[in-house]
């Protein structure tokens, strides 16, 4: 058998995409030969070739509607650790993604192509919900990005290992407890598969166990009337979550033995079989169906449990599609018509939404993943209905976490050097999974004093 790198390479070949592995540096000047050249990374490294093959279909659609522009997609995946070198090493592509957390602080550093003017030229201007567009805006007003997916964090869960370990697929659990209690009884009865499993590695640890921590009412980060941002992760809410988590590990040992998960690793393992419940967001249905092959009716999510405090919620990030400040007023332009074109039209327009999912359905890619609105509830379920004819997931599978994800309320992610502080938790929660009874406080106080000097100092 082929591996997936190998198919996605004769797919390419094959279809005449293009489409390079990596990151690629805005080398175009702008146009020339009366055209405009872009480098794009619309689909992650590994991207299975139906869905090489579907991106190609839009980039063709695109071309033909947009002659004077040429568009080059690349792979490409963010990621905390190695953003920063790309950035610094200009090898990054005209049109590349960034996570809801990153976007401002880039745009307000000067490290983002301002799209304003571009971005005011589109059909969807005056439709955005501001929430969802705040992050994409700097502290001038000025746009410098165009927000996509946005997600709230979910419990992903594999329906036929539910039915193997005699549990109900339809009826997932609803609390902490029902999650334990499920994730033991699946470890117990379906021999090398986790019950549950937590991100730990990649800045990922950090960011589920924010998660956690909203879910149960508290906050990583608060800030005061003054404006001043304090970190406090040695709060009561993350020690409950920890204190979980390692009754899951030590206690119910419904964990498995691999404790070093990112984000495509656990994706992975998913996929496999190696782990039946994990918290991911809600969209993540999309990159297992593209980057790992696996099979959306074996796929159950439902909303992640909060608990009874009137703080409680669900954290909610996202993409933002922006574009390489070292671009020409051309390319810029260019880059705007690509992302209105390839990610927000199918969400507003009939026609645009149904040519994307069949394109989509065509190429095995998912058509109704679960996402946030990035306007509002109405225009959602608009899109929703265009689109039925296409779904590709079975809409039951859905339904616990689409039935009731509109009743959560919805916590940002800590706005002060986000993935330093992911990065920090990391390693306590990797401690908590592969050290019994290790020190929680003093971890948590290390992790609270290591970044809030690096908040102080931006804060003068």
């Amino acid at each position: 058998m082929k591996s997936r790198k190998a198919i996605a390479a004769l797919a390419i070949a094959a279809v005449g995409v293009g489409l390079l592995a990596g990151c690629s540096s805005s080398s175009n000047a702008g146009a020339k030969d009366g055209k405009v050249y872009l480098t794009v990374a619309p689909v992650l490294p590994g991207a299975t070739a139906d869905a090489l093959k579907a991106l190609h279909e839009r980039v063709t659609e695109f071309e033909k509607a947009n002659p004077n522009i040429i568009v080059k997609p690349i792979e490409y995946q963010w990621t905390g650790t190695t953003f920063a070198a790309e950035l610094a090493g200009g090898t990054l592509p005209d049109v590349f993604n960034v996570p809801f957390t990153d976007s401002k602080t880039l745009a307000n550093n000067g490290q983002l192509a301002d799209i304003t003017t571009d971005f005011k030229k589109t059909s969807t201007a005056d439709k955005w919900n501001k929430n969802v567009l705040d992050v994409a805006t700097g502290k001038d007003g000025h746009i410098y990005g165009i927000p996509w997916g946005p997600y709230a964090m979910a419990l992903s869960y594999n329906r036929d290992t539910f039915t193997k370990a005699g549990l109900d697929p339809d009826k997932p659990p609803t609390t902490l407890v029902e999650i334990e209690a499920d994730a033991k009884t699946i470890s117990e009865k379906v021999p090398g598969t986790a019950g549950y499993m937590q991100m730990t590695s990649g800045n990922t640890g950090g960011w589920e166990l924010a998660t956690l921590t909203n879910s149960l009412g508290g906050r990583l980060e608060t800030v005061g009337s003054d404006g001043k941002v304090t970190v406090k992760t040695d709060n009561a809410q993350t020690k409950q979550a920890l204190a979980w988590l390692a009754k899951l590990r030590w206690d119910d040992n419904s964990m498995g033995s691999n404790f070093l998960f990112d984000w495509s690793g656990i994706n992975q393992a998913f996929a496999s079989g190696q782990v039946a419940m994990y918290m991911s967001g809600s969209d993540v249905i999309g990159s297992l169906m593209q980057a790992n092959g696996f099979d959306q009716t074996k796929y159950g999510v439902t909303t992640f449990p909060l608990s009874d405090s009137s703080d409680a919620g669900i954290l909610s990030g996202g993409n933002v599609d922006v574009v390489n400040v070292k671009d020409s007023k051309a390319q810029i332009a260019a880059a705007v018509k690509w992302i209105d074109f390839y990610r927000t039209q199918p969400t507003v327009d009939k026609d645009a939404a149904v040519k994307n999912a069949q394109t989509l359905k065509a190429g095995n890619q998912a058509v109704n993943a679960p996402t946030l609105p990035v306007f509002d509830k109405a225009t959602w379920q608009q899109n929703q209905t265009w689109i039925a004819p296409y779904d590709n997931i079975p809409t039951a599978n859905l339904k616990p976490f689409t039935d009731g994800i509109f009743d959560q309320q919805i916590v940002p992610e800590p706005s002060a050097h986000t993935q330093d502080l992911y990065g920090a938790l990391d390693s306590v929660v990797q401690a908590v999974l592969t050290k019994q009874n290790v020190d929680v406080d003093a971890q948590l106080k290390a992790v609270d004093q290591k970044i809030q000097a690096l908040v102080d100092a931006d804060q003068g």
